[in-house]
């Protein structure tokens, strides 16, 4: 069977991440690449095999060469899920151009803004997109290639349909060094102001290969692609794409029925889905019974899971199927890995007392280390106090997908990056955690959520879990009120959905008397309500806890 992990493209002396699709066109030309819905609530699905998205993606490669986006020219995609976003991305890597890829639901001035310091020299997006671009002027005045996917208005340019007349012929992939800048994709900013990520290919060529030596992806493979980014990865490892019907910004709006409508008329085996997700299509398989025998695998990310969460899915797997819940971020990805056998066997018990959240151990090749909080940049991990196993500090990690730099922001580098001794970069996660004694990781929180009061600090991931145990409680958020170093730490409780929140009185003993309970969270004395946490637009699982800190100081005030 040929090598569809990556090594070939060593072997013929280019990194770049479309190679990867020209050689399973060559080894499964008709076997089914990318299936989409035909159009919203219409149930009827429309797909391109892997000869059929190959000879897409030649033909655009070759109108784009011919319109100007050639090496190194950043280009704009906005694009909805669709069979037209994979042609469109392979083809941008394919000429050698640089994708750069946002979140749209970050909301239009930050989008706007984030897209404009780029001075990317080429713009493809569906018209709404355009709409946005013609209404920011002199915001994308970079912008010498416009290309609408759709119906162009009066705002002149290309359209696809100008680049599938020619013949279809070969477009060999532009060489690219595994060094060499290849696509620059944007944080959410849920976490703090949206950052340009600059990935080189040598970095999709390592995630290629942990998604087929870690996970276990393989070419006789039909994967449920929830999220746009992840769904690529598909393709370049022979695996065949279902894009389901469903809005990939908002994961916790998905109609379940439409999610297993998808699974089983594809016979998927695998599936990527935010928790937000999960948790929608596990109260849809509690209240109906239904099951999900064919799924062998399930990809989580973008936040912590619960383990009832886990367990609820269980019930509708077959034995035998397993959830991964790797842990990383947009600048670093993957960094570790544990699935749902160990977390319900070994690590759940420990993590329902406050200890925070299992999230593995670091994948071969990448190396994790724990360092004292500090606010500071740090030039050099050698600068760093790395603390002993089982004391928390801020995570850094260092590896071959732990990307260099963020795009023109020299400042955020220094805040993100260290250097060592032999040249390697280390990543300053901005999340804190600890080491156990058999090397797994265990998340605490982010450092900018910690609660600093009178008594000590307090972490968000382990104080909240203590609160979660509670039947009521569908999730929690810790944050802190008051001046810095000072802090009042309150809990937020957003109730299970169907409950109206009835006798809160003996509701917020019953959970004071939980927090007296552990050392972990005896110092917490204050319970607010809130009807529906601020989550992130990318997995609809990170709290704002930031928006929420707000919040509770007006409420008690």
């Amino acid at each position: 069977m040929e090598d569809t992990t990556g090594s070939a493209s060593k072997q013929n002396g280019t990194s770049n991440l479309s190679e990867h699709l020209s050689r399973v066109a060559r080894l499964l030309p008709d076997k089914k690449a990318v299936i989409c819905p035909t159009a919203p609530n219409s149930g009827t699905f429309v797909h391109w095999t892997f000869r059929e998205l190959e000879e897409e993606t030649d033909r655009l490669a070759h109108g784009f060469q011919k319109v100007g986006i050639t090496k190194g020219v950043k280009t704009i995609l906005m694009v909805r899920h669709s069979l037209e976003l994979f042609a469109l991305t392979f083809a941008v890597f394919r000429v050698g151009a640089i994708p750069v890829m946002i979140d749209p639901g970050m909301g239009r001035q930050k989008l706007v803004d984030n897209l404009s310091s780029i001075g990317a020299e080429a713009f493809i997006g569906i018209p709404l997109a355009h709409i946005l671009r013609i209404l920011s002027p002199g915001k994308f005045s970079t912008v010498k290639v416009k290309i609408t996917v759709g119906r162009r208005f009066f705002w002149g340019g290309y359209t696809l349909n100008d680049f599938r007349k020619t013949p279809w012929r070969p477009f060999p992939p532009v060489p690219a060094r595994p060094d060499e800048r290849a696509a620059i994709f944007f944080t959410t900013g849920s976490t703090g102001p949206p950052k340009g990520v600059v990935y080189e290919h040598g970095m999709f060529d390592s995630q290629v290969r942990y998604l087929s030596t870690h996970f276990g992806y393989g070419q006789d493979e039909v994967d449920l692609a929830t999220f746009p980014l992840f769904s690529l990865f598909d393709a370049v490892l022979g695996m065949t794409s279902v894009i389901p019907d469903m809005d990939p910004t908002r994961p916790a709006a998905a109609d379940p029925k439409k999610i297993i409508q998808a699974l089983e008329m594809h016979n998927c085996k695998s599936m990527y889905g935010s928790p937000a997700l999960l948790e929608n299509l596990a109260r849809y398989g509690a209240k109906t019974g239904k099951k999900l025998p064919r799924i062998k695998r399930i990809i989580t990310a973008g936040a912590p899971v619960r383990p009832d969460l886990m367990e609820a899915m269980h019930r509708m797997l077959p034995d035998g199927a397993r959830i991964h819940t790797p842990y990383g971020a947009t600048e670093v990805l993957p960094v570790s890995d544990i699935d749902s056998k160990e977390i319900l066997f070994e690590t759940r018990h420990i993590s329902e007392k406050g200890g925070g959240t299992c999230v593995g151990r670091p994948l071969a090749g990448m190396e994790v280390r724990i360092v004292e909080i500090t606010e500071k940049p740090l030039a050099n991990i050698e600068d760093a106090v790395i603390l002993p196993q089982g004391q928390i500090g801020e995570i850094v990690v260092k590896g071959p997908v732990a990307t260099k730099e963020y795009f023109q922001n020299p400042e955020a580098t220094r805040a993100a990056k260290m250097h060592d001794a032999e040249g390697g970069i280390w990543h300053r996660m901005g999340d804190l955690g600890y080491l156990d004694d058999t090397g797994r990781l265990w998340f605490c929180g982010r450092k900018s959520h910690r609660v600093e009061t009178t008594g000590g600090t307090l972490f968000t991931i382990p104080c909240e879990a203590i609160f979660n145990h509670h039947p009521r409680v569908r999730r929690s958020a810790l944050v802190g009120v008051g001046k810095a170093g000072e802090k009042k730490p309150v809990v937020i409780i957003e109730l299970k959905t169907g409950d109206g929140g009835q006798d809160k009185e003996k509701l917020t003993a019953e959970l004071l008397e939980l927090g007296r309970s552990s050392s972990v969270t005896k110092e917490i004395e204050t319970v607010l309500y809130h009807h529906g946490f601020p989550v992130d637009i990318r997995h609809n699982a990170k709290i704002f806890r930031e928006k929420l800190a707000i919040w509770a100081a007006e409420q008690l005030r």
